[in-house]
């Protein structure tokens, strides 16, 4: 079990990170028209600017690092930080932030643009909460394996640039991925004696959350998305504009 003045002292380095990388996109989000006349396209429609979105996601990002600094501060994290002891490092730590890296990358660079932000962003989650949650090494290990092998395939078959008009073999790799890891999680879980309510709620989580936003993103801001063609975006827009909108639109 780790000391909790080190898990501070992780927190406070931690959120002086996620500090920096909120400003930085918030510097950058500042570039966007905002309250321009043309801005999306829309006279004088400051909602519909595509700043809007990411102005809310990093605002809210720095604001949960700030006080997460916070509280670091309060329970000693900084003496604890820049002490001799610092933040308790160790192989199996490194390795962990290793693996927490390289799920993160494969996401950034090789799966979001490529594939339908629904079934990676599942993926991604999933790996992430089987895989660093319990302190399991074959966990992290097997879902780091997968979301890489899966990002690489997306990398081989559509580089340079996503092809999003093509056929949607990444997406169906990546699909056979989310239900590999899935099955694994569970098989692993039973092999352990713990399936608990977090393992069976993860499935459900992974997929609810990227497709409530994206939603939310595309028909509720109308802001773009990744991928408007990908296997289960491209359902669902085709359903919300030919079978839901005219519900309400007397079309």
């Amino acid at each position: 079990m780790v000391d909790k003045s080190v898990m501070r002292a992780r927190d406070f380095w931690t959120a002086l990170v996620l500090i920096a990388i909120s400003l930085f996109f918030l510097y950058q989000t500042s570039l966007i028209p905002f309250f321009q006349a043309n801005a999306a396209g829309v006279q004088g429609r400051w909602y519909n600017s595509a700043a809007l979105v990411p102005f809310g996601i990093f605002s809210g990002l720095l604001i949960l690092a700030l006080v997460l600094l916070a509280i670091a501060i309060f329970d000693g994290g900084a003496r604890q930080a820049f002490s001799s002891i610092g933040i308790g490092y160790s192989p199996s730590e490194s390795a962990r932030l290793l693996c927490i890296s390289a799920i993160l990358a494969a996401y950034i660079f090789g799966l979001v643009p490529r594939v339908d932000f629904i079934i990676c962003s599942a993926l991604v989650i999933t790996a992430l909460i089987w895989g660093f949650r319990s302190g399991d090494r074959t966990a992290m290990a097997t879902a780091t394996i997968i979301v890489i092998c899966a990002a690489a395939y997306a990398l081989l078959m559509h580089f340079p640039r996503a092809e999003w008009t093509k056929p949607h073999d990444d997406d169906i790799a990546t699909l056979v991925a989310f239900v590999l890891i899935t099955i694994l999680m569970f098989v692993r879980s039973r092999m352990l004696g713990r399936i608990d309510r977090i393992t069976r709620l993860t499935p459900m989580i992974a997929i609810l959350v990227p497709a409530l936003l994206v939603i939310a993103m595309a028909f509720g801001f109308r802001q773009n998305v990744p991928n408007r063609q990908g296997l289960l975006f491209s359902k669902i827009e085709y359903h919300y504009y030919v079978n839901i909108k005219p519900l309400w639109s007397n079309r």
